[in-house]
């Protein structure tokens, strides 16, 4: 029997749904779904347009508009705000010619709104494009119910404690497998570089990781692997909370990050360990300018999370080593041992912004 809550989904005629999704894709329109970031800078807001004719190119895409007063990005007296395609994927949902469009978020005067950042993050990146910055980022989410309640948790008490939920197998400690799955294989379908997913250790939590990402692609690919994730858990009746410590977690149960590796050509290089190491003092320096940007919500989110405890450091403390997961930034043993590769960032919080972490994390290393 399945841990989702089947139940709870309303009668939507299924089998007319299923008669008109098994249709064949149109032959030649697309629809288009354009998917952007909204004034909570952490919400994802979409909606889906034809197209004539599939275009070749991402400048072909029409820039197109919506009520900004809907979505927390506007007044009523000057609503219309812009979207303007940066990046485009297959659609696993419709398939055939569809695809779906990650957008810049504009105002009236064609300017990035408050919650866009893509526009500086690209521009820190082609900056410092020669020393070809890879990302990789460690997406942990928890599957709850749509009254908020983590899956596979009593309605009334706690889980057994944690320890078997890691990487577990088995219906007494993995919960919500089946979204999971479906949503690695559409990552697939999209193109989307998805490197991996496994249980976490609280239950009811996961992790999907995406990566190598060169640049600005690695905020592009994350924000619509989450489009994809929520989309995905909608069909299953169920949601995905990106809290980082919702409040049923609060006791000795782990919060939810979203670790981020990154690499530099030198670090790469033989006796990168050098440079990995240098790399600590720029993050250092930048520590309380990292904490403000590494959640959506200044920096408060992470002081639930960031306590010192279940594998993290203190919030007000900037501290890195070597295999240590207790610390803001980790060299992996392996790349200890090689002398060569990538650091850890595990500040960030699940719910952060990646276009704000990765232009953080380039400023900290190979700007100032």
């Amino acid at each position: 029997m399945s841990h989702l809550n089947y139940e709870t989904r309303l009668p939507l005629g299924q089998a007319t749904i299923d008669h008109f999704m098994g249709l064949p894709a149109h032959p030649t329109k697309c629809q288009a779904t354009y998917v952007w970031i909204d004034g909570t800078g952490e919400h994802l807001r979409a909606k889906t347009r034809t197209i004539n004719t599939k275009p070749q190119y991402l400048s072909e895409y029409p820039i197109w508009n919506y009520d900004g007063s809907s979505t927390g990005q506007a007044d009523g007296l000057n609503s219309d705000r812009y979207l303007r395609p940066v990046a485009v994927f297959p659609d696993p949902f419709l398939g055939g010619l569809n695809v779906l469009v990650m957008c810049d978020t504009l105002d009236h005067e064609m300017k990035p709104t408050a919650t866009n950042h893509r526009q500086m993050c690209a521009e820190l990146m082609k900056k410092v494009s020669d020393q070809q910055p890879w990302f990789g980022m460690e997406q942990e989410y928890l599957i709850v119910d749509r009254d908020e309640h983590p899956l596979g948790w009593p309605k009334h008490g706690y889980p057994a404690p944690q320890g078997k939920y890691y990487c577990g197998i088995g219906a007494d400690r993995a919960f919500g497998r089946e979204v999971v799955e479906t949503h690695y294989r559409a990552c697939l379908h999209a193109g989307i570089t998805i490197f991996g997913s496994n249980a976490e250790v609280t239950p009811g939590q996961w992790e999907f990781q995406i990566g190598t990402c060169l640049g600005i692609e690695m905020g592009d690919q994350l924000w619509m692997a989450r489009y994809i994730l929520h989309r995905v858990a909608e069909q299953f009746g169920v949601c995905v909370s990106l809290d980082p410590k919702p409040r049923v977690t609060m006791g000795d149960w782990n919060g939810a990050g979203c670790h981020t590796n990154f690499s530099t050509i030198d670090m790469r290089r033989p006796d990168g360990l050098e440079t990995i190491i240098a790399a600590m003092e720029g993050l250092k320096k930048t520590h309380s300018e990292a904490m403000k940007v590494y959640d959506p919500n200044g920096g408060h989110d992470n002081l639930r999370r960031l306590t010192g405890r279940h594998e993290t450091s203190q919030a007000d403390q900037f501290s890195w080593g070597i295999a240590n997961r207790a610390c803001s930034v980790r060299i992996p043993r392996q790349v200890a041992d090689e002398g060569r590769g990538y650091l850890e960032d595990r500040r960030p919080s699940s719910n952060c912004d990646p276009y704000l972490v990765t232009a953080m994390i380039v400023k900290s290393v190979l700007i100032n």
